[in-house]
């Protein structure tokens, strides 16, 4: 049993790459979006076609559709070693934010603080600034404008006795630098405040524990982590308990509709358990020995990162080695510092010029800004242009990074 990641075998667990047509790229777009894995496809087409029909009603197929539902509840509490009840699962991330901040926004009183970075995907920033609206003071945790990183001291200045939110992002989907989420959360802690984090772009490549975070709440999108097109929400109970109800008023008893006003894709809902399904196959096929939740999720952490600094290294490298080029954050490929999202720009050459030359050598990327918009503005950046950024995953192979390494280098030169 090997203790590095077996690539055919992930791949083998991805239909796209078995299409001819997606053979021929190098795919850097997974910031924007992973395949899907087979083990969700498989849920999918199960529930479509045996059970698509109105859940939890005691006929047969109605009970059947029910169980698949409150199955992915189950393990994906499991995979982030909290409750099924502290597990919302809604339409996007974007949703989920714009209602829990509906919820805070009849929490609040007039004059409470919350800090906002604009570190931030706008869809953990614009939600947020809306509460100014009601008369909530909000606060800016600003990057740094050179290196786009955030400063925990800058923070400190900051919090107050008023303070009742800090919203932050765990990983920027531009500047890519993991933030220290446990010292942020315990500071914000201390002052009595709660902490909402934008996990989006890390959760992709990290399996994450909740409980042992100790935040209040989490977001991520499942259609980034190889699943259904639908976003997490994790709300720790406590907190759950107390935030007003944004659902119909006879489920205000109900903690998960709290939070989910919606009918929710029961589907898409019923294929989430495919996720840990891959994890679990992922597991299966590199060790022989059964572990808890979390010691699972520890073993395959670190065979994820591996591989992923493997194919980041190569690209950030020779990034770092053009004087002409600005790589956006961390000034490395270590994994503990960045995601494998890599940002930059050129500075005699336009993103879009840059991302055209790369589309026609078969690399699958893009440029512009990516909805961290207020990131861009603050670094200084044209915001229609914004930046390139490719995109890793643990599937990406060593491989696609020296042909990305190469076309860049056909760009740019040596």
């Amino acid at each position: 049993m090997s203790q590095e990641l077996d690539l055919n075998f992930i791949r083998k667990q991805f239909p796209a790459f078995s299409q001819a047509e997606n053979r021929k790229w190098a795919f850097f777009e997974n910031a924007g979006g992973s395949y899907m894995a087979k083990q969700v496809i498989d849920k999918f087409t199960d529930y479509i076609s045996h059970k698509r029909v109105q859940p939890y009603s005691p006929y047969s197929m109605s009970a059947q559709a029910g169980q698949a539902m409150d199955l992915s509840y189950q393990r994906l509490a499991e995979l982030h070693n909290v409750d099924s009840s502290e597990i919302i699962l809604g339409p996007s991330t974007s949703m989920n934010t714009f209602i829990l901040a509906s919820a805070f926004a009849k929490d609040l009183q007039k004059g409470d603080e919350i800090i906002v970075s604009n570190q931030e995907h706008e869809a953990n920033a614009g939600s947020w600034w809306r509460l100014a609206d009601y008369g909530i003071v909000v606060k800016e945790w600003q990057i740094d404008r050179k290196t786009g990183l955030l400063d925990i001291a800058e923070l400190d200045n900051l919090l107050s006795d008023k303070t009742k939110l800090v919203c932050f992002t765990h990983c920027s989907n531009i500047a890519a630098a993991i933030n220290d989420v446990k010292t942020i959360t315990n500071k914000a802690h201390t002052f009595g405040a709660q902490v909402v984090v934008d996990g989006v772009s890390y959760a992709p490549h990290q399996i994450i524990d909740f409980k042992d975070l100790n935040v209040d709440y989490y977001l991520y999108s499942l259609y980034k982590t190889y699943g259904p097109h639908l976003g997490l929400l994790y709300a720790k109970r406590e907190s759950l308990e107390k935030i007003a109800n944004r659902g119909h008023f006879f489920n205000a008893d109900k903690l998960r509709y709290k939070l989910d006003p919606a009918g929710p894709n029961h589907a898409a809902i019923a294929a989430a358990s495919g996720v840990v399904d891959y994890y679990e196959a992922v597991y299966n096929h590199h060790f022989n020995s059964d572990a808890s939740a979390p010691s699972k999720a520890k073993k395959l952490n670190q065979l994820f990162n591996s591989q992923e600094e493997k194919v980041a290294k190569i690209i950030i490298d020779y990034l770092l080695s053009n004087k002409d080029i600005q790589l956006i954050g961390p000034q490395t490929h270590d994994t503990s510092k960045r995601a494998p999202t890599i940002s930059f720009r050129h500075k005699n050459m336009s993103s879009a010029k840059i991302t055209a030359a790369l589309t026609k050598q078969y690399i699958a990327t893009n440029n512009g800004h990516f909805y961290a918009y207020r990131l861009i503005k603050a670094l200084g950046i044209d915001l229609e242009d914004g930046i390139v950024r490719l995109s890793a995953s643990h599937y990406s192979s060593v491989e696609d990074a020296k042909k990305a390494s190469l076309a860049l280098e056909s760009i740019f030169g040596s």
